[in-house]
């Protein structure tokens, strides 16, 4: 299956992926590490326009076809994102969940992105004002969303695993589009 778990910075994604890669079984691919390979290549600087997103693509697109699931973990902020992400999945013939992870308390949720830390060496991350300045269109079908104020990362993680276990028992099957609305 593919699962893509898109979201503003400092909302909990990649604690969330993190978590969820072992209990599933699925390999997790992190745009964030993509675009800074890129970077300390020496082929591009931040930001780095889509290249990042179209690895990341191929990268999932070849998991899947070995039989492996997926997380694909990014911002995903646009429409064309989130279809070419699901584009994949179909065109793998897996199951294709999407999450948005949100956190609804603006205080916890500025707190996390200016006292957070990377574990990508050098990776710039956004200031407060960044995150509520980025370009983030509303999604425009049926997703999950996991809302991470007041809770712990494995509170988070329950809650998505309960969703994830309802979307994939979805009527029809866990076909291509069994997963993608909840």
């Amino acid at each position: 299956m593919l699962i893509v778990i898109g979201g503003l910075p400092g909302t909990g994604k990649t604690t969330l992926a993190r978590l969820l890669a072992p209990r599933v079984g699925a390999v997790h691919l992190r745009i964030d590490t993509i675009e800074q390979a890129i970077v300390r290549s020496g082929l591009a600087r931040h930001p780095v326009g889509p290249a990042g997103y179209v690895i990341g693509y191929a990268l999932a697109d070849e998991h899947l076809r070995q039989g492996l699931s997926v997380i694909a973990e990014s911002v995903n902020p646009l429409v064309v994102t989130r279809d070419s992400w699901r584009s994949i999945g179909v065109r793998a013939a897996v199951p294709v969940a999407e999450v948005e992870v949100v956190c609804s308390d603006p205080d916890e949720h500025r707190n996390r992105v200016t006292t957070r830390s990377t574990d990508i060496p050098d990776l710039p991350l956004p200031d407060w004002q960044q995150v509520l300045d980025r370009d983030y269109e509303p999604w425009n079908r049926e997703h999950i969303v996991i809302d991470t104020a007041g809770q712990d990362p494995r509170q988070s993680l329950a809650a998505l695993l309960r969703r994830l276990d309802h979307t994939l028992r979805m009527p029809g099957g866990p076909g291509p589009e069994a997963a993608s609305g909840v």
